[in-house]
């Protein structure tokens, strides 16, 4: 085995097991005047690459973009349709603008096991707990807050989005489907707006609300109210979390990651 191959395996391999989407792009034909032999590869993340190269210039800017694309559609699709690999060829010079002309042709495959989307709305003293555990998990994890700075004490991980905006019930409507939801914000009156759009926009496929019995109470009460059904308001696990451990964020963040994959469990069985 080539040390090229080599090297590929061994990257590839390595963010396999961090769990981090990749795409590997190969130059599979090369036609006149190209800027890589045939059989040159690159790996290409959320970041950019992350190993080899497929000609630099143009031609990578436009495999790194469309590579992009291609794991932003994987993290949007349901637990088990993969991204199909694809095969494209460029011309240089027309599509590309690249003086040296001639045709590459790239050959796109995705590598994203990951179909698992949680958003957590908040970014206080709990979830700054619950993030690096469940950033931890094979998942596409977004954190929405309106505060810049509590979300820049939050870890970076490659399958956490940072989400600042000061609207956080718009923010439900720019989310995939699919979703897990945590709503862990200041109280009451910033988790109900939320909670409000998650069941306008339909099932999700678990809600969970940090709060008290008597918070839970209210909260299906006015949502009731308001002319939610009562199998709509069933759905919120309020207080979320098993029932495990003490007040310490530190052990409620072990007590929501593992309701998180007590539900996912459950999904999983009830779809295959």
């Amino acid at each position: 085995m080539s040390r090229f191959i080599q090297e590929y395996l061994l990257k590839a391999h390595e963010l396999s097991i961090q769990g981090t989407p990749f795409v590997t792009v190969t130059l599979v034909q090369p036609e006149g005047h190209v800027p890589q032999d045939m059989g040159a590869k690159a790996i290409i993340t959320h970041e950019g690459i992350a190993w080899g190269t497929v000609g630099g210039g143009r031609l990578e800017a436009q495999a790194i973009q469309h590579s992009k694309t291609l794991l932003e559609q994987a993290s949007n699709t349901d637990l088990k349709t993969p991204v199909a690999p694809q095969l494209i060829r460029y011309d240089l010079k027309q599509d590309l603008n690249m003086v040296c002309g001639g045709f590459a042709t790239l050959f796109y495959e995705t590598a994203s096991r990951r179909s698992w989307n949680i958003a957590v709305f908040g970014a206080g003293h709990v979830v700054q707990a619950v993030i690096p555990l469940v950033a931890s998990f094979e998942c596409n994890l977004w954190c929405i807050d309106t505060r810049e700075e509590w979300l820049s004490k939050l870890p970076n991980k490659s399958n956490l989005k940072k989400v600042c905006t000061p609207d956080l019930p718009a923010y439900v409507s720019q989310l995939p489907e699919n979703m897990f939801y945590l709503c862990i914000t200041q109280g009451h009156f910033t988790d109900l707006p939320i909670v409000r759009e998650i069941l306008k926009r339909g099932n999700p496929l678990f809600l969970g609300v940090i709060g008290s019995v008597q918070k839970a109470k209210t909260l299906r009460n006015t949502l009731k109210e308001e002319g939610f059904l009562d199998s709509q308001v069933q759905l919120i696990h309020c207080p979320v979390g098993l029932p495990i451990g003490t007040n310490a964020p530190s052990e409620i963040a072990v007590s929501i990651a593992a309701q998180l994959l007590q539900k996912r469990d459950e999904l999983s069985k009830e779809r295959s």
